[in-house]
């Protein structure tokens, strides 16, 4: 293989590993080391993002959670601050998730499985 095709063959790869999809207030990236990370939108600091292992963290963090959770709920985890609204409002708006905002004030979502049974 030549260097220039090990090269595109190099991106191609990088390419497959990250992605970053966009949502209304939140973002979720794949990082080529494996790990997800939810940032609010639009945002540039620190304190507006939370670095998981991986996905399946995240997923694990979701189903420890009760089928209506607010920010007390997310708190128990470990998360903190602001963090824990944002990771609300990121099971709510990724498609993984089956969760759907319940209330604005206190922020309070619903896991629609269980919600429905």
């Amino acid at each position: 293989m030549s260097r220039d095709a090990a090269a595109n063959l190099q991106d191609a790869i990088g390419d497959a590993l990250t992605e970053r999809r966009e949502f209304f207030r939140t973002v979720g990236e794949y990082r080529t080391d494996g790990s997800y990370v939810v940032s609010r939108k639009a945002a540039d600091s620190a304190g507006n993002a939370k670095v998981f292992s991986s996905f399946d963290e995240l997923r694990r963090l979701y189903d420890r959670l009760p089928a209506e959770f607010s920010a007390e709920e997310v708190g128990r985890t470990g998360i903190t601050g602001s963090r824990r609204h944002m990771l609300i409002r990121h099971f709510a708006e990724h498609p993984g998730f089956d969760c759907s905002i319940e209330r604005r004030n206190p922020l309070t979502a619903r896991k629609e499985s269980e919600g429905d049974r």
